[in-house]
Order: C-alpha cells, then structure tokens, then sequence
C-alpha cells in the first residue's frame, strides 16, 4: 500500500480508529454469537470465572457497567442455566452470582469462536506488524487518563 503524500492529523487517525474498533467489535461478536455466546455475555462469564461467586455490585464495577445492566445481564445469563445466583451469607440482601458448569462449557466455545475471528483478523499481518501494532497501541493506552498495560 503506498504511502500518502499528505500528513494525517491526529483527529483523522482517531476517528479512523474508532471506526476500524467498531467494525472490528461488531465482527468479532458476530462471530462468537454464531458460536453460541456473545461478546458481551463472554465478558460477564470470564469476570465471574476469574472472580468466582460474586456480588452483582462487584462485578458491575468489574466490568465498568451499570449495576442495572450487569443485573439484566446476570439474570439472562441464569435463565440460560449459565449463571446461579444465591443469598449472600454475608448480607441476606445481596445476592452472589457464580458460573455454573453448563456456564463454564460456554465460556469455553464462546472464547474459542472469539478466537478464531481474532486469528482470522489479526493472522493476516507479519510478525513485524503485530508487535509494531502491539507497542502503537501501549503508546495510545499510556496517552488515556487512568490507563494501565492490562489488556
């Protein structure tokens, strides 16, 4: 691909990548969702495999979502068999969300077909380009407020 003559500003880079994240989210949840689970869905089960038996407020804050959400959430997630929740024998007022074994086994497809669109995406590039890619998006993370290398 040849290079343009003209210097790219700082706002069109961005608002490129914001669409280029975008479409990517969307096809990468198109493509677990074919698999069975999606993106969102996969995110609460791996916060409550990572943390076990949790408050609903905990694994709010967790994920960054509104309690609310994370409640709709859990609650589809359970009537699906994926989730329990129980009293918390701390606080018989709140209630302690766990992942299930059936929970457990979708996690495990979900990650598999996120995978497996992340692969399709991202296999294309040069090892070269991946850690180039790798070290320009530490450099973006590092320029956001509260930003830390986690991924």
């Amino acid at each position: 691909m040849a290079a343009s003559a003209r210097k790219a500003t700082p706002e069109e880079v961005g608002l490129r990548y914001l669409a280029l994240g975008y479409h990517l989210r969307k096809v990468v949840d198109e493509g677990m969702t074919a698999g069975g689970l999606s993106l969102a869905r996969t995110k609460v089960l791996q916060a409550l495999d990572r943390l076990g038996a949790v408050r609903q407020s905990t694994l709010a804050q967790e994920l960054g979502q509104a309690p609310r959400s994370v409640t709709q959430s859990v609650e589809a997630l359970e009537r699906a068999g994926l989730v329990e929740r129980a009293a918390d024998p701390d606080d018989g007022r709140s209630k302690l969300a766990r992942l299930t074994p059936k929970g457990a086994e979708a996690l495990a497809a979900g990650t598999a077909a996120g995978e497996k669109v992340l692969q399709e995406v991202f296999g294309t590039m040069r090892s070269e380009q991946l850690t180039d890619l790798d070290a320009l998006l530490d450099t973006l993370k590092a320029s956001l407020p509260g930003a830390t290398r986690d991924h």
